[in-house]
């Protein structure tokens, strides 16, 4: 189970103590009743993470006067359906690595990864119910149908090429924003926020979690496999829509775009140095300038969510949150 956290644990506002608060708590505080399930999720969590859905949590809840130790029960549960679905994921995607180590099923196999992903899902909401007023479970119950249905979209996106803006923000929303939207409305509810405040917090989590994935659409394209944890490029090999790809398309020339349909349609013909190829293609046709330039968006439109706050305790840390993702971003596509 997780258990009560330590009360006398010091509510730090800055997000590395945060950070440290989240990590503690899992050390010392998470089982399930299944051995082996407790046992992949652990190798999961210790494989690494940033914890961003935790720390929006907490940071929200700080936002609206709450003690950040006492709500970790919480925010660990935001950590933990991430886990799960990472772990179906890996299914899904056929993914051999995660985090720089084996994939769940690689150890596991696929019946005992999927069932640990349903238990896992089934053991946090039997923990929500049991704790928490309405609307915690009706916010993350629906918050899994979302990410459910946006892991559907983006499947039956791949390999559609004149996939639009729009129906790619549609996924981005559903199977990523959805969870950072959650965590920050979820942690100014349980600090005694008013349903305006959290609406506010909601609406930061979203616009911040739609950047968050544009990010890690350009990271795959930009970042080593050590930095990645999992072959770099792998967005492209797999087939998937990402933003990058998509603003190339828009803007590449006959050559570009017939070398990417012929590596997305026709894999038989797909030569050694084609994704390289392809990862020229997008930056020189303003694929990587453009992700750059919609994640600013995004964080402004995120950053501007907070004003309704006023000086509320924690706001600069939900902001240099949102920040760092423009830096990483202009970092990457220079």
């Amino acid at each position: 189970m997780i258990g009560r956290p330590n009360q006398g644990a010091a509510a730090s506002g800055t997000l590395h103590d945060l950070s440290a608060l989240v990590e503690d708590f899992f050390a010392s505080s998470f089982s399930t009743d299944n051995p082996v399930i407790t046992e992949a999720v652990r190798r999961m969590l210790a494989a690494g993470g940033k914890r961003l859905r935790p720390r929006l949590l907490l940071l929200a809840a700080q936002t609206s006067g709450g003690d950040p130790s006492r709500h970790l029960p919480l925010a660990a549960y935001m950590e933990l359906i991430h886990v799960g679905t990472l772990i179906h994921d890996d299914i899904v995607d056929r993914a051999d690595v995660r985090r720089g180590v084996n994939a769940t099923a690689v150890d596991y196999g696929n019946r005992v990864s999927v069932l640990a992903g349903d238990y896992l899902f089934a053991w946090i909401f039997k923990n929500v119910t049991a704790t928490y007023e309405h609307p915690i479970p009706h916010i993350l119950a629906s918050t899994l149908a979302d990410i459910t249905d946006g892991e559907v979209l983006q499947n039956r996106a791949v390999g559609r090429l004149d996939l639009p803006l729009a129906a790619y923000v549609e996924i981005a929303v559903k199977k990523t924003a959805t969870l950072f939207a959650a965590s920050a409305e979820c942690g100014a509810l349980v600090a005694g926020a008013s349903p305006l405040r959290a609406a506010a917090l909601r609406g930061f989590g979203l616009a911040y979690g739609i950047a968050f994935q544009m990010l890690d659409d350009l990271l795959d394209l930009t970042a080593s496999e050590s930095e990645l944890g999992k072959p770099a490029g792998n967005d492209l090999i797999e087939r998937k829509m990402t933003i990058p790809l998509i603003f190339a398309l828009a803007g590449g020339d006959a050559d570009f775009r017939n070398l990417v349909a012929r590596f997305y349609h026709e894999p038989s013909s797909v030569r050694p140095g084609d994704v390289s190829a392809l990862i020229g293609g997008i930056t020189a046709h303003g694929g990587l300038v453009r992700t750059r330039e919609a994640i600013a968006g995004h964080i402004e439109r995120a950053n501007a969510s907070l004003a309704r706050l006023g000086n509320a305790p924690a706001r600069a840390e939900l902001v240099a949150l949102a920040e760092a993702l423009v830096r990483e971003s202009a970092a990457r596509a220079r």
